[in-house]
């Protein structure tokens, strides 16, 4: 029976030895280095400065803003600033008549349609900007796209309504009315 407690007693103590040494190297050593204030300071005077944006400001929804450089309707890359740097978009084809612009390496994602644009980034898979509109927009002018630049005017309806005939003499009017079947 004695052998028995001191075997369970060697065993609770082999446990908390082990489960003590296991937290050490978790700690940091008390003594270290600081370093010198410097370097942190040329650290910060080598870090990019913001870049001022450019081009036509479009206010999105969220109090987001984007600033894009380029004539839409013609270029083929245009520059868009977004949380201060500059982003060089090149023009994608699309079959859905949208205007897109998407750069591989950042993963920016432009799509303008003729009422909004949206910003989104396809590497982390979010949307950055939506309902991102210039002024024009917002005076209810159409986006400057390529696609837009092919469609009718917004004012214009695709689809109207047929003509109303012109008013009739009342003569004309009688025999058309006699004329009619009785339900």
């Amino acid at each position: 029976m004695k052998q028995l407690v001191l075997a369970a007693c060697i065993g609770a103590l082999t446990l908390t030895t082990g489960a003590a040494m296991a937290q050490e190297p978790a700690k940091k050593p008390a003594a270290t280095k600081k370093a010198p204030a410097k370097k942190s300071t040329k650290a910060a005077a080598a870090a990019p400065a913001a870049v001022q944006p450019t081009g036509e400001k479009w206010q999105c929804e969220l109090g987001h803003a984007i600033w894009i450089s380029g004539n839409m309707q013609r270029d083929e890359v245009i520059t868009v600033h977004w949380d201060g740097r500059n982003y060089r978009l090149p023009r994608q084809s699309t079959v859905t008549g949208a205007d897109r612009y998407f750069d591989q390496a950042s993963g920016l994602d432009l799509v303008v349609i003729p009422s909004k644009a949206m910003l989104f980034n396809k590497n982390l898979g979010q949307r950055l900007a939506d309902e991102c509109q210039n002024a024009d927009m917002q005076a209810g002018g159409a986006a400057p796209t390529q696609a837009g630049a092919l469609r009718a005017p917004v004012s214009t309806p695709l689809l109207m309504a047929p003509a109303q005939p012109a008013a009739q003499p009342a003569d004309a009017a009688q025999p058309a009315a006699q004329a009619a079947p009785k339900q």
